[in-house]
């Protein structure tokens, strides 16, 4: 059996721990015996994202540290395993530990995408309680920087009492992004607007999202409107606590 390592990401153990304790339900139920190392701490991207690559190098090698004895490292976030994936071997390029950023970026996996490719599970064997109308919300790094769209279909599809709808603007950004929201508040907010136009339109009493920031995100503008519909993590619906 592989060793596997749940990377919970910054935002799910500070705000959201219920979607790291889904992940880690769905990742048991396929019989992996998963561990949560206590040291894990950021990935190093939001000051990757900002420019700070220097800074963003020690935390990125805690990283290395905490996680290379794994044989798959396992996140409910496009965004971090994205970071991971695609940036750490840019990062270390022309560094000592270049190899092991990019042994590193090998073995992380978004949730989703580590079910479906990496286990071949498309039937994650849960029902909701009632039934239940979803549409859902491609969020950006997840889409476009891992190419995870058929993933969470696949085994959404199989989910009882769950309907798939597809929504208009289904892969439009929310506007979050981290620091673009705090950095270009306006812009964010008016992105932000238009996709709470195509969640208003969808026939749908749930939308589904991989990342816990967009959810977040969603949720508060929503809430501001006074929307009866909210956005949920996949690994809440397919860990059936939806």
């Amino acid at each position: 059996m592989p060793k596997v390592a749940l990377f919970v990401t910054c935002i799910v153990d500070m705000l959201f721990p219920e979607i790291g304790e889904a992940t880690l339900d769905i990742l048991e139920r396929q019989g992996l015996t998963v561990e949560f190392p206590e040291a894990q701490t950021c990935c190093g991207q939001p000051a990757f994202n900002a420019g700070f690559h220097a800074d963003a190098r020690p935390v990125a090698e805690h990283f290395l540290d905490v996680f290379g004895a794994y044989d798959a490292i396992v996140t409910p976030s496009g965004s971090c395993a994205s970071m991971v994936r695609h940036y750490y071997p840019e990062l270390f390029k022309g560094c000592a530990r270049f190899a092991e950023a990019e042994a590193i970026a090998a073995k992380t996996w978004e949730l989703t995408q580590y079910l479906v490719d990496a286990l071949g599970v498309t039937d994650p064997g849960t029902s909701l309680a009632k039934p239940t109308r979803a549409a859902i919300h491609d969020a950006c790094h997840g889409y476009r920087g891992l190419g995870i769209a058929r993933q969470p279909r696949a085994l959404l599809a199989n989910v009882g009492n769950l309907s798939l709808v597809e929504m208009a603007g289904h892969d439009q950004c929310c506007g979050f992004g981290g620091l673009f929201a705090i950095k270009m508040g306006e812009i964010s907010a008016a992105m932000l607007n238009d996709k709470l136009a195509h969640i208003r339109a969808a026939d749908c009493d749930i939308i589904i999202t991989g990342d816990a920031s967009c959810a977040m995100h969603m949720n508060g503008g929503l809430s501001r409107h006074r929307s009866t519909k909210r956005v949920v993590h996949v690994a809440e619906v397919l860990a059936g606590r939806v």
